[in-house]
């Protein structure tokens, strides 16, 4: 992508979902995630009516009067981005490709992030991590973001959840809140979640068009899988053949949420032909 067309479409973007951020999604992200936990603040004198358990024995026999201790949030986030930039985001029929939705997806709870003081980073994954951006804050840190979400080039196409998982338990030390911001065609991909959940709050994207639910009848045509590059003739106008792909479909998004669930994730869907506005803001209120 030239230099110029580039920024031009990270200046659109930022436009769109600055705005977003900051009018529709700053309060419900802001209450959705929570900080680290509950950290000391200080000290004052008893007053009545304070819970008792919250009293500074130490400070309190120094000066031969009740004193107890005050803890507020912690508001500061960590929040990781797993952007899937596999060759399966280069797909749609409607709006917006997938790769669209996940980068502006992505760009609205960056610019939230910002918003509420947190710290930002990203892990770029196909079936290997492509690439890391440590957390940071600031707005020329968001436009790296986007800039690299837009004109990425992976060295893979196929998508393995494993890698970026596992990744993310090993480099994130501390708490996070960790968005997967992919379609979730990939291996099974349980005990890598469930671990990576088990120290982070994890949150799923799944990004899909609305061909990828139910096969259209066009009659016969070449289809290619762009993570593989096997291409196939299917004869759409066979209706056994669009209902067992209707089939294959719907026991799939049955498996990936039964994981979600499983593993205490949380998650919504993203349709290309659909605002994805309404779903973020359901699920932050749902939290």
């Amino acid at each position: 992508m030239e230099a110029t067309e580039l920024l031009k479409k990270v200046r659109r973007i930022e436009i769109k979902t600055r705005g977003l951020s900051q009018h529709i999604f700053a309060g419900e992200y802001h209450s959705a995630f929570k900080g680290r936990g509950i950290s000391f603040s200080e000290v004052r004198e008893y007053q009545y009516g304070d819970d008792i358990r919250s009293i500074d024995w130490n400070v309190t026999a120094r000066f031969n009067h009740p004193y107890i201790k005050i803890f507020e949030e912690e508001r500061e986030l960590t929040v990781m981005l797993l952007v899937d930039v596999s060759g399966s985001g280069n797909f749609g029929t409607a709006v917006s490709f997938k790769r669209d939705i996940m980068t502006e997806v992505a760009a609205v709870l960056s610019f939230s992030a910002i918003f509420n003081n947190d710290k930002i980073g990203v892990i770029f994954f196909s079936d290997i991590v492509e690439k890391f951006i440590p957390p940071k804050k600031g707005r020329k840190h968001i436009l790296r973001i986007i800039r690299e979400i837009l004109d990425f080039k992976a060295q893979s196409q196929k998508t393995n959840l494993d890698e970026p998982l596992r990744f993310l338990t090993n480099a994130i030390k501390k708490k996070c809140t960790a968005f997967i911001i992919s379609d979730f065609i990939a291996p099974d991909f349980e005990d890598a979640l469930r671990i990576a959940s088990s120290k982070h709050d994890i949150v799923a994207l799944k990004v899909f068009d609305r061909v990828e639910q139910e096969i259209p009848d066009i009659g016969l045509i070449k289809v290619s899988d762009s993570e593989t590059g096997l291409e196939k003739w299917v004869d759409t106008s066979s209706e056994i053949a669009r209902n067992a792909y209707k089939n294959w479909w719907n026991d799939h998004l049955t498996q990936i949420k039964n994981i979600f669930k499983r593993c205490g994730v949380d998650s919504t869907d993203l349709r290309t032909d659909v605002d994805y506005v309404k779903p973020l803001i359901k699920l932050f209120e749902n939290r």
